[in-house]
């Protein structure tokens, strides 16, 4: 069976219904239960449920075959996968905020607060822009307004909290969304199975924007 990792919370689950919607799916997934994995010997594959920031490891590794997971994740974390399709699900921008009157001095590191280390230290190393990062895990505005960091590297959807904590986007760094990945070594050795997986989702997809129209 073909074993696919999907997001725990409500992306994995909007995920799941368009797969299902592909002729993929697995009713054993919708019961009210504790279970991890679910199969359908008939459609051939086997979903199991993992935390967001692991999907990328489970399909490196080749624990999974395909999996969903955020672009913020695949630039933060860097597996090594095969990214084959953008899914359109989840869309956000990861952005740099603080004050809207702030004023970057550029005779001093920056200071900048962020759950994503590594697309904070890309981003500003492409602008030639020293700095230095305070990797926080919870809620990062409060973290310019106690003076801790200059500006914040964080993911937008609406931008209110934002605004209600007085702060403003500054400067966008890329467009997110859900991504569909596959192993490398699956890739080759699955390869009818992933394309019709992927080809499903795409043809799911058109089926529901037609719906709309």
């Amino acid at each position: 069976m073909l074993n696919v990792a999907l997001p725990k919370g409500r992306l994995g689950e909007t995920v799941y219904h368009r797969l299902a919607a592909a002729g993929f799916e697995c009713p054993s997934i919708l019961e009210k239960n504790r279970r991890l994995t679910f199969e359908n010997e008939e459609k051939g594959v086997r979903y199991f449920w993992v935390k967001p920031s692991d999907v990328g490891i489970y399909v490196e590794r080749g624990a999974a075959d395909v999996g969903i997971v955020g672009k913020d994740i695949l630039l933060e974390t860097k597996p090594d996968v095969y990214e084959l399709l953008d899914l359109g699900l989840g869309k956000c921008r990861m952005c740099v905020a603080g004050f809207a009157d702030f004023y970057d001095d550029r005779e001093r590191s920056l200071r900048v607060a962020t759950k994503f280390p590594k697309i904070a230290a890309g981003y500003y190393e492409s602008v030639g822009r020293d700095i230095d990062i305070i990797k926080l895990n919870g809620s990062i505005e409060i973290a310019p307004i106690l003076g801790l960091s200059d500006v914040i590297v964080d993911i937008v959807e609406t931008g209110n909290t934002l605004k209600e904590n007085n702060l403003a986007v500054l400067q966008e760094i890329v467009q997110i969304s859900a991504r569909f990945i596959c192993n490398k070594v699956s890739y080759q050795f699955r390869h009818a199975e992933i394309e019709r997986m992927k080809d499903g989702l795409l043809q799911a997809e058109e089926a529901r924007q037609a719906e709309k129209e």
